[in-house]
């Protein structure tokens, strides 16, 4: 992992390509203008030299040839040839002349001598004079030439060049070592504080750098070592602080974490405590409508199942809350289509809403899923129940997308009056509620703010989100995604199971359960079903129970009974009672029937493959749940 983050505020002293190291640039500053001021005067030096050369040799050129036209005044004016010859003859003596030529008036070479180095002069100063005549008004006879050669001057000027550039060099390496030791001199103690900044950016504490001179550098020396002081101190204290708060915080975490699972674990426990005289109520009062004829009656016994339906909605939420906290609701992933579930949840919730004159809309799919079918159909649920319950005109449409190619989105939308974008991330948290006034709050079901937050919880361990998209005033769509089953899964047969009979007239039915209003309520169900019914509190009286009964057609226990005895303890005393042996073929069907939310002790139902219900169970949902394991047992 890369730990190298940039930090803003300070400059990036990662050293370029180009970059020079600080003695190198200010020795650069001293050495460079020196060597620009040398080379400079050495050019203007060797330009003044040269052009003085070339005066000197101009100067001489023209002595010789004014003595030439001083000499060859009267052979000039006789047309005296040898005679001209025999003055330029002295030109061989002479190594700087290049050539003498003495020229008429017309421009004819009258005598010509060259010198001994004429050959190897590149460059020359040439002079040309007039011969004079004997008499002041005679003209001219002619005139004389002479070509001075430069080699010499340029020999004596390139070793002077030579000289002035080995000195020039000399001075150049005295004042490259001179610069390099003042730079070094000058950036010592800058490269000390640039070092001590970078372990002072790297964390380190008390960095200090030694106060070598007055001046500014001394100066910026004891603000370094000032501020690297109060650095440290500040970083104590706000470690400190930050130590402090951390456990502070972790305390906070400790007591919420143990808060949390004390809430859990009393959940946990109370639930089966709460449930037993729910259930038992549940039991009065579906059994008050029994051959019951007075509509006055009949009315109070709906009103007071309403009242248990949504005493039952309300525990519910707990109790899906409290199995969700203590770890015992884990999926069970299978493949199945998407359209029977849409119709067990409009058959649930047709009538609320109908009742409150709203409509209720599930399209039709052919998508089958991969996932837990009792979870997803409990998130749809909770998502229709609440949607209808906040709703007041319209009505809910549940739908089926597909979301690419691997899953399909359902979506459940209603006319409700919205959610405030400031309430959207908050709707999800356990008890929360937006408060909407209704005028119809006689149909209007108050919550616990659970169903939202158990829906949450369970996609999230079907391995999916929950989405909102809400506006107020035009209704909010709650939408899950679930991934699609495979290809193969279309061509099956749906798996939905076809209804059983209901008709429970007649089976033999024991009851085990250490609650006696419960006990009474399962006696007066099973009679309004024309059950034979037998009941026990524990394993010891459900084998007295059988021993002139034969063995029942099934078995319905509590899961937790009476001195700390279970449900599946019962069933194994009567498998023991008949000489069943692990694995062999029961001789009857069981359910086990709980409000317990340990995960532990429904891991040991799950692990001894027997049905559970969790209390209240609507008889309803009782009967068909005897029927299914009956039939199984059957098969």
């Amino acid at each position: 992992m890369n730990t190298n983050v940039h930090n803003p505020a300070m400059p990036d002293r990662r050293r370029r390509p180009y970059d020079l190291p600080l003695v190198a640039r200010l020795s650069l500053l001293a050495i460079v203008p020196a060597t620009l001021i040398a080379i400079l005067l050495a050019v203007l030096l060797n330009d003044n030299q040269r052009r003085e050369v070339e005066r000197v040799t101009s100067a001489s050129a023209e002595v010789v040839a004014e003595n030439f036209a001083a000499a060859a005044s009267t052979a000039m004016k006789q047309g005296d040839r040898a005679a001209l010859a025999r003055i330029a003859k002295p030109l061989a003596s002479n190594t700087d002349l290049v050539r003498v030529q003495f020229l008429s008036r017309d421009g004819e070479i009258l005598a010509e001598a060259l010198g001994p180095t004429a050959a190897s002069q590149s460059r020359y100063v040439e002079v040309s004079r007039k011969i004079r005549s004997n008499t002041a008004s005679a003209p001219s006879p002619g005139w004389v030439r002479v070509q001075f050669g430069l080699r010499r001057m340029d020999d004596i000027r390139t070793r002077q060049a030579q000289a002035t550039a080995a000195v020039l060099a000399v001075c150049l390496v005295i004042a490259g070592v001179i610069g390099w030791r003042v730079a070094r001199r000058v950036s010592a103690p800058v490269l000390e504080l640039a070092e001590a900044v970078d372990k002072l950016g790297r964390g380190g504490r008390s960095v200090r750098v030694p106060v070598t001179r007055g001046g500014e550098i001394g100066h910026l020396q004891q603000g370094f070592n000032a501020a690297s002081v109060a650095l440290t101190e500040a970083w104590e204290e706000l470690e400190a602080r930050i130590a402090a708060a951390t456990s502070e915080l972790a305390h906070k975490n400790a007591k919420l974490e143990a808060a949390s699972q004390a809430r859990a674990h009393f959940l946990a426990a109370a639930s089966h405590d709460l449930r037993q005289p729910l259930y038992a109520l549940t039991l009065f009062s579906s059994a008050l409508k029994v051959g019951e004829t007075d509509p006055a009656r009949l009315t109070r016994a709906s009103h007071i199942q309403e009242c248990v339906a949504t005493l039952d909605g309300l525990f519910s939420e707990l109790l899906d809350l409290s199995r969700l906290e203590s770890g015992a609701m884990q999926p069970a992933f299978s493949e199945f289509a998407l359209d029977p579930l849409l119709e067990d949840v409009n058959r649930t919730f047709r009538m609320i809403a109908e009742k409150r004159e709203l409509r209720l809309v599930l399209r039709k799919t052919d998508a089958w899923v991969h996932t837990d079918r009792i979870m997803l159909a409990r998130v749809i649920n909770n998502l229709v129940s609440n949607a209808l319950r906040y709703t007041e005109r319209g009505g809910v449409l549940v739908g089926v997308r597909r979301a690419g190619d691997t899953h399909v989105r359902i979506e459940v939308w209603d006319t409700g009056p919205g959610i405030a974008p400031e309430h959207q991330t908050r709707v999800f948290e356990e008890f929360f509620q937006v408060e909407q006034a209704r005028a119809d709050a006689e149909y209007r079901e108050h919550g616990l703010g659970l169903g939202l937050a158990t829906v949450h919880r369970l996609m999230h361990l079907l391995g999916g989100e929950v989405v909102l998209r809400s506006r107020p005033g035009s209704g909010s769509v709650f939408s899950v995604t679930i991934p699609r089953a495979g290809a193969e899964a279309s061509t099956r047969i749906s798996e939905h199971p076809t209804e059983a009979p209901l008709d429970v007239s007649g089976l033999r039915v024991l009851v085990i359960d250490d609650e006696r209003a419960i006990l009474e309520g399962m006696r007066v169900l099973m009679h309004s079903w024309n059950c034979d019914m037998r009941a026990a509190e524990d394993a010891e009286q459900a084998v007295a129970a059988l021993r002139d009964w034969g063995p029942p057609d099934i078995v319905l226990s509590d899961l937790k009974l009476a001195r700390g005895r279970t449900g599946l303890e019962a069933l194994q005393r009567l498998d023991a009672h008949y000489g069943v042996d692990a694995g062999a073929v029961r001789p009857f069907a069981r359910l086990l029937i709980t409000g317990e939310t340990k995960g532990e002790r429904l891991h040991e139902a799950t692990a001894a493959r027997i049905p559970v219900l969790h209390k209240p169970v609507p008889p309803e949902r009782l009967r068909e749940a005897m029927m299914a394991a009956i039939l199984t047992k059957q098969a």
